[in-house]
């Protein structure tokens, strides 16, 4: 019963083998002269491996507003936590990439706290600019919340 199980395991798996890669004897021109409407979008590597569509990019500017050193998490090109010395930016070109074309990619910056003319700590303000526009603001203050803006 093992020796038959084998048997046919080895006969799938050869099966499955060939199946795969039929189109390894394509010739490499096969794909020239095809319509304009026919070329694929512009691809980039992702670390798997695989090629991942890529979006239109997108000049994102993180900023934080204030006075003296806040620690900023940020979530950008990147995501960070570190602290720094008000005012503070940061900008980075973005492309949504896969998925993200489609669900969007989140852009977040949580700044810390800062000092206030009177003394008192309060919430240093934040906000987000998207090919110049922008696009989130919070001036800060005793309610300061973080700016967060979905890019797609």
């Amino acid at each position: 019963m093992r020796k038959a199980l084998t048997a046919t395991a080895f006969v799938l798996a050869a099966a499955l083998l060939t199946g795969c890669g039929g189109d390894a004897e394509k010739p490499a021109d096969a794909g020239k002269g095809s319509s304009p409407a026919a070329q694929k979008p512009a691809k980039s590597e992702e670390s798997g491996g695989g090629a991942v569509e890529e979006g239109a990019s997108h000049e994102v500017t993180i900023k934080v507003e204030g006075t003296g050193k806040s620690n900023v998490m940020y979530t950008l090109d990147d995501s960070d936590f570190a602290e720094v010395d008000l005012p503070w930016t940061k900008t980075a070109t973005i492309a949504p990439r896969g998925a993200e074309r489609e669900v969007g990619r989140l852009v977040l910056v949580t700044p810390g706290n800062t000092t206030a003319a009177d003394g008192t700590l309060v919430a240093a303000g934040c906000s987000i600019t998207v090919d110049g526009k922008t696009v989130v603001e919070n001036e800060g203050g005793k309610t300061g919340k973080p700016c967060s803006y979905t890019l797609k």
